[in-house]
């Protein structure tokens, strides 16, 4: 995040923590109850250093104190629940936390140390290390009620397992951006491109988000209400997060830090998470004025979090979304060309850009004609930071359902055109046209987000925590 672009700030990723063992145990193993706390609250330190709301709710021992945690967890509307076996418990003891909550569930076991010590372990040492003993029960269980099971096994500080269980965090980050988001959609499809048609239906069925539908209208009298003064502020900030090419025509340069003030305003009043807009105008009338001085705006919204991008794509701007609740940026992103002779795919596209995956000062450019666009203005332009990054598209089946495609590759150096274009050169290891042909084969749609890292297990373990199918290529 730029240190002039503070961040909007939205709900907190909310865990739900509860931690268990078979109360049987305790007054015939005086000492493991006390063991097996000092675990949990090593957990629960654990989950509290994580950018998340950890709502715990204790450690259960019975059935009806498990009943009880369930309906603390209910009510706490969490994200993600964490169940942490530390010995063995029967499975009536959990099962009523994930049927109640109607939340994703992660099942932990992480016994105290490696290994036990053979040599002078007891019964009562050896059930603090029996947490994977009903691990296998409780999937048995999970499955039979149609709930899907998800594990982490490992000892208490194995950082391996912790960061396993991280990807499960990150993803829980996801599921909480998705299902609270309210995606702003203005203007109307680009005529023709069909795959970027979407079910405004499917949203909120699929993650519980909110489509709120506005119009160009909506934009332009705000764009009425702006002050030369904020006009003159905007375009000062510009400068400072952007070199300013010598094609930039003064008149364009402020009209669009004159819309960026209204679409600041725009997504405040509406509470936007993202915004995807098109619209085709004619004769430079006012609403084609409006969405071609809509690039620096939209590039500045996106560094602050709330991804904005051009044709009507709103699929592409839940996969922003996803990628910038895990930090990973995620800007929009097509196909440009193929360089055989370097195995690399050129990507990149005009119009709204995520700051955070540039490699460079992002630059301004003046550009006099939007190529397969009407309208002019000025234009954004940067090479993607070099090294690992993955693709996330958000594609839609025959039957409907929303599916979660990845690809991860790296971006390499090379030659870049120079069009106020955002552009990466990205190495998949492999022949860049058998890539093209996977990659189209999972019905991705020609727009994705493309994010920094190599973020593949992040985002499938967010589709099975959203509930949608994950393919990558």
């Amino acid at each position: 995040m730029h240190e002039l672009l503070p961040p909007f700030q939205r709900r907190r990723t909310r865990i739900g923590l509860v931690a268990g063992g078979l109360g049987t145990y305790w007054p015939q193993f005086p000492d493991l109850l006390p063991q097996l706390k000092e675990s949990a609250a090593y957990v629960s330190e654990r989950f509290q250093e994580m950018d998340a709301e950890v709502i715990d709710a204790g450690f259960v021992s019975d059935a009806a104190e498990g009943a009880v945690a369930a309906e603390q967890l209910r009510r706490a509307d969490c994200d993600l629940i964490v169940l942490f076996l530390t010995t063995y418990l029967t499975s009536s003891m959990v099962l009523p936390i994930a049927q109640r909550s109607h939340t994703p569930v992660l099942v932990i076991d992480l016994q105290p140390t490696e290994k036990m010590d053979h040599a002078t372990f007891d019964t009562g040492a050896w059930l603090a290390y029996c947490a994977q003993c009903p691990v296998p029960e409780v999937g048995n269980v999970f499955r039979r009620a149609g709930i899907p099971f998800r594990s982490v096994s490992g000892w208490l500080r194995q950082e391996s397992a912790w960061q396993r269980i991280g990807q499960w965090i990150r993803a829980a980050h996801i599921r909480a951006a998705l299902r609270h988001a309210r995606h702003g959609l203005m203007g109307h499809v680009y005529p023709g491109m069909l795959d970027v048609s979407t079910d405004l239906t499917l949203l909120p069925t699929t993650f519980g988000s909110h489509v709120e539908v506005l119009e160009f209208d909506d934009l332009r009298v705000r764009v009425e209400q702006v002050t030369e003064a904020e006009t003159s502020a905007r375009m000062d900030l510009a400068r400072q997060v952007f070199t300013l090419d010598d094609t930039v025509v003064a008149e364009d340069f402020a009209w669009g830090a004159t819309v960026s003030v209204a679409l600041e305003r725009l997504a405040e009043d509406f509470a936007l998470d993202t915004l995807a807009y098109y619209h085709r105008g004619l004769d430079g009338e006012q609403h084609e004025r409006l969405g071609a001085g809509m690039i620096l705006g939209a590039s500045l919204l996106t560094a602050r979090g709330i991804p904005a991008t051009g044709e009507y794509e709103l699929r592409t701007t839940v996969a922003q979304l996803a990628a910038q609740s895990i930090g990973s940026g995620g800007s929009f992103t097509e196909i440009q060309a193929l360089d055989f002779e370097a195995g690399v795919v050129e990507m990149g596209h005009d119009g709204p850009a995520h700051l955070a995956v540039s490699a460079r000062d992002p630059l301004l450019r003046g550009l006099g004609v939007y190529h397969g666009k009407r309208g002019w203005g000025v234009s954004v332009e940067f090479d993607v930071q070099h090294g690992p990054v993955t693709l996330l598209g958000v594609g839609q089946d025959a039957d409907g359902s929303l599916t979660f495609i990845t690809s991860e590759g790296t971006v390499v150096d090379g030659p870049l055109l120079q069009i106020g274009n955002t552009s990466s050169r990205v190495d998949f290891g492999r022949d860049p046209g058998e890539w093209v042909d996977a990659w189209s084969a999972t019905g991705v749609g020609h727009h994705w987000a493309l994010t920094v890292g190599h973020n593949g297990a992040d985002f499938a373990a967010a589709a099975s925590l959203l509930g949608v199918e994950h393919r990558q290529v």
